[in-house]
């Protein structure tokens, strides 16, 4: 099975070690700069609490040197994926399954959702469709990255063992045997990688919970313990939360699979993980707001539901972002 896996961050790089471990897995990455470099040098770790894990690949910063591919994992933030879709078109076969970025809604979200916004494209999330073309949803196999990773030095990747689980699923909800073929892959490679037949479910509480967190950590500089410690920051978190959950309800997901006292514990047992919209800040990076803006206001105005909480602290966040970027 040939697995391409596009940008090797915190969570490609994880991702990516943990499917060469994985009988019978031709694995590549398309990486770039000093990460690229290290990756052909040194291979990828990653460092955990019960030790670490290394895994040499083949990595290139050029896709056509690779072909086309059964599945392509795209493990880019969201807001840099259109810019590299030429990129990722020798990857593609007849037959390649992709499974793109769902930090934020994705661009094939209504694809095969039943009811009445099946199949409905949102400019505001797909300008002029470029992703639904260059990406067609027919290939899509929906990923929720449920990972607490973050890269402390080009090819090394550091996680604190409290996260990791990885749902994948089809947009229709089959078992199909591209889905489980991969999962078969992941759980070879020691992934936790459930098929699941709500991925939209799993997409609305990974997003609620960067919805949510990211801002609050970005605009305090706190840690996700630091955070859980105080309960005026944990009551805008909680509100947060509803607002979303009523939402997701609106726009056909009949309830989320992580309740919101479980994203709570979740983020409580990760102890002093930083958000990455912290790293972000922290490094001086741009920060990964436009994504969530866009999706909360798009879907927002298609489920008619109001999210009071969530503007006012984006409006907030906006200025932090404005700040930075001057």
């Amino acid at each position: 099975m040939k697995i391409c896996i596009f940008g090797a961050g915190a969570i490609g790089g994880y991702l990516a070690t943990h499917l060469a471990q994985a009988p019978g897995v031709e694995l590549s990455v398309v990486a770039r700069g000093a990460q690229l470099a290290a990756i052909r040098a040194n291979g990828l770790a990653i460092e955990r609490p019960s030790g670490t894990l290394r895994a040499h690949v083949r990595a290139t910063d050029d896709p056509r040197e690779l072909g086309p591919q059964d599945v392509v994992i795209l493990t880019l933030k969201a807001h840099q994926l259109p810019p590299v879709l030429d990129s990722v078109q020798p990857l593609l076969g007849p037959d390649t399954a992709v499974v793109p970025p769902t930090t934020a809604i994705p661009y094939w979200y209504f694809h095969e959702l039943p009811g009445p916004f099946r199949n409905r494209q949102v400019e505001r999330l797909d300008p002029q469709g470029r992703q639904w073309r260059a990406l067609a949803p027919e290939r899509v196999i929906g990923c929720v990255y449920w990972v607490a990773s973050e890269v402390t030095a080009p090819g090394v990747i550091h996680h604190d063992g409290a996260l990791s689980r990885f749902p994948i699923g089809e947009p229709g909800g089959s078992r199909s045997a591209r889905v489980l073929k991969l999962a078969e892959a992941m759980a070879a490679g020691g992934l936790d990688a459930p098929v699941v037949s709500d991925i939209r479910g799993w997409i609305w509480a990974k997003m609620i919970s960067s919805l949510c967190w990211n801002p609050v950590a970005t605009l305090t500089l706190g840690t996700l313990s630091e955070m859980n410690a105080r309960p005026g920051i944990m009551a805008i978190v909680r509100t947060m939360m509803e607002e979303a959950d009523a939402m997701a309800r609106r726009l056909g997901v009949e309830h989320t699979p992580i309740s919101i006292d479980e994203r709570i514990a979740a983020a409580r047992n990760a102890g002093n993980h930083k958000m990455s919209m912290l790293q972000d800040l922290e490094r001086g990076r741009p920060l990964e707001l436009d994504t969530l803006v866009d999706s909360i206001e798009a879907m927002r105005e298609i489920a008619q539901t109001p999210t009071p909480t969530i503007d006012v602290v984006y409006a907030l966040l906006k200025l932090r972002a404005a700040k930075l970027a001057h």
